[in-house]
């Protein structure tokens, strides 16, 4: 069975962290492949907590990047569970860079992932 739309999507996970120099491109700005990370690690979460175990990531459906995020910035990842299959679920995630002197926010990236909920053996198990 696809991820069907829920009626009300799960609770909103929320991370953040501060833009270091390591994670910056010759521009001064985040590694889109950290942005990435930083996505697939708050989708991961938001999906533990709605299935209450253990998940895979298996695709992205996409992810558009809208501003760079310079060094020095807060980033903070929103995701939430906005559809539920048998094993499966798609999360939203946005990430919004917040000015630490002037605290004006920018949605920076979004992005769709979709994960499966895993038993201890690794196999998919139904998420409910």
């Amino acid at each position: 069975m696809p991820p069907q739309p829920l009626p009300t999507p799960g609770p909103v996970t929320n991370l953040g962290r501060l833009v270091q120099p390591a994670d910056a491109n010759e521009h001064g700005t985040l590694f889109g492949g950290e942005a990435m990370r930083f996505m697939d690690e708050a989708a991961g979460v938001a999906a533990i907590r709605y299935a209450r175990g253990s998940v895979v990531t298996a695709h992205v459906d996409a992810i558009d990047f809208r501003a760079p995020v310079p060094i020095g910035v807060f980033l903070e990842a929103s995701a939430r569970v906005v559809a539920v299959g048998r094993t499966s679920m798609t999360v939203e995630v946005v990430l919004e860079a917040e000015d630490r002197h002037t605290a004006a926010r920018t949605v920076t990236t979004t992005g769709r992932f979709v994960l499966v909920a895993v038993d201890a053996e690794g196999r998919p198990r139904e998420v409910r």
